[in-house]
């Protein structure tokens, strides 16, 4: 009978050790591993999250600078003459779909352009747009961007003296610190009468 107790009992043991289980030691290691992994994927979330301000930032200065650079080639190429040429600002003669120089009222698709002086100058780090009549080169200036990181924006070809292609380098600071970001471009004055 003690025999049979443990045959039976011995029997009761393979059978229980042939089961298929989790011991404490391994959920303990799984729960640490499990911790190293999530601890790892929320620092990734967190800098993420932190980073995204700057990026938009960013974003946000290109996005500025291309629009500047679109309307200030688009009224260089429509322009006649240049009045002034410096590296820090430009004044030239171009038409615009304003019903007055320095006015608010736009021209209807049907309506000629007007030829106004338009002129664009940096100090401080900012670029401001004056509009006016021919040959005036006051106004009230309209600021079009600020933060720039040079106010050495303009160059001229063949010279400053005369010159017919003019061109725009935006330098903004970069929101996450590593140097600046540089938008180029330049245009042609399209209305330009040329001597020979």
């Amino acid at each position: 009978m003690i025999r049979r107790a443990l045959l039976w009992f011995d029997a009761r043991r393979t059978a229980i050790s042939s089961q298929a289980g989790i011991t404490l030691v391994e959920t303990i290691v799984a729960t640490a591993m499990s911790l190293v992994l999530l601890s790892g994927v929320s620092v990734l979330i967190t800098s993420s999250t932190a980073d995204q301000p700057q990026i938009n930032q960013k974003n946000a200065n290109i996005q500025t600078a291309r629009w500047v650079l679109d309307r200030l080639t688009r009224e260089i190429r429509l322009g006649a003459s240049v009045q002034s040429a410096t590296s820090s600002s430009v004044s030239f003669q171009t038409y615009v779909r304003h019903s007055t120089c320095g006015g608010s009222g736009i021209l209807t698709a049907a309506s000629p352009a007007t030829l106004c002086e338009v002129t664009y100058s940096v100090t401080g780090g900012v670029l401001r747009r004056t509009e006016a009549n021919p040959n005036v080169f006051t106004g009230t200036p309209e600021i079009v961007v600020s933060g720039l990181s040079n106010n050495a924006v303009f160059s001229y070809s063949p010279t400053s003296v005369s010159p017919t292609y003019i061109n725009v380098t935006l330098t903004l600071p970069n929101s996450t610190g590593n140097g600046n970001i540089t938008i180029n471009d330049g245009a042609t004055l399209s209305n330009a009468t040329l001597s020979n």
